[in-house]
């Protein structure tokens, strides 16, 4: 049986899709989502650190930086309404050496341009009075930060969607996208290699980790635009629970290199985890070698002190869909619509790392509006 025609077909279930599914569908368009998996946000969504940022580290007029910061407030409003757990922790920032000063201060100033509320430099007792177990030369605090259950969330947005009419379907591969006159012909295949097409007016290509994949499957010349994706895998690992070691905040190094650095999180039962790390891979894995847990503990050890190896077992990894290569610079979030590259009505969503789950509800809003007059 084929699949009915509608206003606008949505490739990938992961938060952003689910987010932008449920804006479109609540402004009345009638909308398809196809996901790949078995279900809902199991790739990015389900393997990040769960954490809202305040906004702090992307450059002054980014989209990053923008959509962050007006997604922070929206994502808190969502779960505050509709009770998916969430807490509003903080994070500390530490600078572990006088040289990392400077670097913290720049952080500060660049983080209040942004839009980062409350931010506050402390000195080295100050930290100490905030988390005991902390040894830092200074911390910058930032109140907003805060953890979600990102399963929870972009369930919602699945609910919310489906109530406003879309229709969600998994384990849906996307085979091929043909434009053609006024719209989009998208042709999928299902569970059992069943296949069905359907006629859209617009595409929004939320595919996460295969988002290069699907825009070449619709004819975009991924590495003449720059959309070819970089899989950066991300370990983590986890604290046991009789170590004897608190934190009531989330804590980061200053940033250096192609992530934020090996950083403590907490998770919504108050289990501290530590990661991730950063390394470029050819292909899609998820194994944490445990041989890790030494360059761990060494790593968080700088701002932890007396952090051991042995308390460190393999929790879980995950993989940042970068558009910036090994030794490139930054690159910010592809919120595009495609008029100018002849694919009139196809939103590319590309390069969705973090703060991708902070900025989720905003870059649906964004999507909207490309979208409102066609």
């Amino acid at each position: 049986m084929g699949l009915r025609d509608v206003d606008v077909v949505v490739v990938g279930g992961g938060v952003v899709g689910l987010a932008v599914a449920a804006a479109l569908a609540r402004a009345g368009r009638s909308l398809l989502l196809l996901e790949r998996r078995e279900d809902f946000a199991r790739e990015t969504t389900a393997r990040s650190s769960e954490v809202v940022h305040a906004g702090l580290y992307y450059p002054i007029g980014s989209l990053k930086a923008q959509l962050c910061v007006a997604g922070r407030e929206a994502l808190y409003e969502r779960c505050e309404r509709l009770g998916i757990p969430h807490r509003r922790l903080g994070k500390l920032v530490v600078a572990s050496d006088p040289a990392e000063r400077a670097l913290l201060e720049e952080l500060a100033r660049r983080g209040t341009r942004n839009g980062a509320p409350g931010l506050e430099l402390l000195d080295a007792a100050a930290v100490r009075r905030l988390e005991p177990a902390l040894r830092a030369e200074a911390a910058l605090l930032s109140p907003a930060t805060g953890i979600v259950d990102a399963r929870a969330l972009a369930l919602s947005y699945a609910a919310e969607a489906e109530a406003c009419g879309a229709i969600l379907l998994l384990r849906r591969e996307v085979l091929a996208i043909e434009a053609r006159a006024g719209g989009f012909r998208v042709e999928s295949a299902g569970p059992e290699g069943e296949t069905d097409a359907v006629a859209c007016g617009a595409l929004v290509n939320a595919a996460g980790l295969a988002g290069d994949a699907v825009a070449r499957r619709a004819g975009f010349d991924v590495d003449a635009r720059g959309y070819r994706l970089h899989l950066c895998k991300g370990d983590y690992f986890a604290l046991a629970p009789g170590a004897p070691l608190r934190l009531s905040r989330l804590v980061y190094p200053v940033p250096a290199g192609p992530g934020l650095g090996i950083h403590a999180t907490l998770d919504l039962a108050g289990r501290i985890r530590f990661g991730p790390d950063a390394e470029y891979v050819e292909r899609a894995r998820y194994d944490v070698d445990p041989g890790k847990a030494e360059t761990f503990a060494r790593a968080a050890g700088r701002y932890l002190p007396g952090l051991e190896a042995r308390w460190l077992s393999p929790d879980y990894a995950g993989l940042r869909p970068k558009l910036a290569g090994p030794g490139e610079p930054f690159r910010d979030f592809v919120v595009a619509e495609e008029s100018r590259a002849g694919f009139p009505g196809f939103v590319n969503l590309l390069g969705i790392e973090s703060p991708g789950l902070t900025a989720a509800p905003a870059i649906a809003d964004r999507v909207a509006a490309l979208l409102r007059s066609l």
